[in-house]
């Protein structure tokens, strides 16, 4: 079993998800929880870093599958620059680099599943 945390027009709703169960049947959802109070979200394992990786973790802001890597390992980037371009519920979500770096790794391929908080790429 997996428990998400998700939050729908500001209602905050704990979600317990159960794989396998094969029946197709759906249980009613829980009870919204203040929208102040959010539940910590479980952090995906993040994929190992390439050797020689850098120290600065480019992190998934949201889960979904990448869509384009913008960045190219040595390539220098400024802070706030494109690395990976997530695609989540039809939106392409840019991730960026957190600081001036040159990219060190880069961790995920086109088409890959992500959850929040992966880490995409690395840099030094």
């Amino acid at each position: 079993m997996k428990n998400y945390t998700i939050t729908v027009n500001g209602n905050v709703y704990d979600v317990t998800v159960e794989e396998g169960t094969g029946s197709g049947a759906v249980s009613a959802p829980a009870a919204p929880r203040p929208a102040a109070a959010p539940a910590a979200a479980p952090k995906a394992a993040a994929p190992t870093p390439s050797a020689g990786a850098g120290s600065i973790k480019v992190e998934a802001g949201a889960a979904g599958k990448v869509f384009k890597i913008e960045a190219s390992v040595g390539q220098t980037v400024k802070k706030g620059d494109a690395v990976v371009i997530v695609e989540a519920m039809k939106m392409e979500i840019p991730v960026v680099a957190p600081e001036d770096g040159t990219v060190a790794s880069i961790d995920v391929a086109v088409g890959d599943a992500v959850e929040a908080g992966a880490v995409l790429a690395t840099l030094k």
